[in-house]
Parts: C-alpha cells; sequence; structure tokens
C-alpha cells in the first residue's frame, strides 16, 4: 500500500532513483563501455603480435632455398619456416644476449642472412675485435623474414651490406631465424588462449548487459 502525502512521494521518487540506477548497471558488475574497450584492447594485441601468431600455426614443412650453385629465390617467403645450405660470408655482425654470443652472417651468392649462437672459435666479448665467422659451409633451418618484417636487426643488415657481404634480390634482403620452429614456442600459444578467453568474457558481459538493458521491466 503506497504512502499518502509529502513523505509517500518523496520515498516513492527515491525508490524510483534508485530502480533507475540498478537499471542503467549491469548485474555483473561489468559496464558496457568497460567491455568494449577490453575487448578492443585485446584485438590490438593480437595485431601486435599477429606474426608471431601466424608463425606458430604456419606449415612444419621447411620451404627448401636450395645450396650453392643453386638456390631458389622463387621459394622465398616472409614468415615462414625455411632451409638453406651455402658458403658463410667471409665478416659477421657479433652481439651478446643474456650472456650469449650471437653472429649474423650472410650466405655467399644468396640475399639470405643467417642468425645463430656463435660456434667453438667465435667466442668475442663487447670491446674486443670479433673472429672471423667458421668458412665452414653449413646448412640451417629457421624462421624466414623480409628484411622490413624484421625491423629489430636493422643495423645488422645495415652493417653486412656496407661490407659488401650480401647483395639484395629485386631490392630485397632476408634474414633466417636458426632453430626458430612453429609451433615451438609454447608462450605464444599461451598468449592466444588468454587473449581469447579474455575476449570472449568480455562479449559475454557485453551481451549479459545489453540483454538487461532491452528486458521488459517486471510489472509491479
Amino acid at each position: 500500500m503506497r504512502q499518502a502525502g509529502p513523505l509517500g512521494q518523496q520515498r516513492e521518487h527515491r525508490i524510483a532513483e534508485l530502480e533507475a540506477r540498478l537499471a542503467s548497471a549491469s548485474a555483473i558488475g561489468v559496464k558496457a563501455p568497460v567491455a568494449v574497450l577490453a575487448m578492443a584492447a585485446t584485438l590490438v594485441l593480437f595485431w601486435i603480435k599477429r606474426s608471431d601468431i601466424a608463425y606458430y600455426f604456419s606449415p612444419r614443412a621447411p620451404l627448401a632455398l636450395g645450396s650453392e650453385g643453386s638456390y631458389h629465390f622463387d621459394q622465398l617467403q616472409s614468415n615462414r619456416y625455411a632451409q638453406i645450405h651455402g658458403i658463410p660470408t667471409v665478416r659477421g655482425a657479433y652481439w651478446r644476449q643474456r650472456d650469449k654470443t650471437f653472429v649474423l652472417i650472410g650466405i655467399q651468392g644468396a640475399p639470405v642472412l643467417v642468425r645463430r649462437s656463435a660456434l667453438p672459435g667465435e667466442e668475442w666479448s663487447p670491446g674486443s675485435t670479433p673472429p672471423q665467422p667458421n668458412q665452414s659451409p653449413f646448412g640451417v633451418r629457421g624462421r624466414l623474414l623480409a628484411q622490413e618484417d624484421a625491423d629489430i636487426y636493422r643495423d645488422g643488415f645495415a652493417k653486412l651490406s656496407a661490407m659488401g657481404e650480401v647483395r639484395p634480390h629485386l631490392g630485397r634482403l632476408w634474414i633466417l631465424l636458426e632453430g626458430e620452429k612453429p609451433r615451438s614456442d609454447l608462450s605464444t600459444l599461451l598468449f592466444v588462449a588468454a587473449l581469447a578467453i579474455f575476449f570472449l568474457l568480455n562479449a559475454w558481459f557485453l551481451w549479459r548487459t545489453i540483454e538487461e538493458r532491452v528486458r521488459p521491466a517486471s510489472p509491479r
């Protein structure tokens, strides 16, 4: 039974105000703009990591780029697993990363650089003169990237190009990252799974929020 008079009107006004506030907020505690923002942020992270994600799910069979004297440059594809055999260039670029020495060398007669771990006899410390890379012909498999897709190695490309050790093919250079195989990096799979779950969870929050707003009010 409703109360008459100013006190009753004030009480009903307060009840209506609370009901309106409850109607504007999701019962599950997540508002629509927050869910939409979270979904957008997830898509941005997917876009940033799209190259690593695509490589994780790429074919495991390596592209055969050939060997010295018979290279198959028509097989060059960025962000694919590939193999090549060749003679290393006379000079290379050295750097240290996480207490490990890496060497960037070219392959004679091919527009492909190779990033690999230092071999015995290639020990190097910052500030010292880099040794000559091991000159034995070698075969290598790994992740193949076009120069424009491997910006982190920009300085290495520039250094070996300035030395005259590598020449582009059709205006492009490439780099092969030794040992990086599709589906070998578990962190990429975990990253994709976590982002997918987060996106779907926020999509569910958004759907529930919209459903609550469009649901007919119960008769009083």
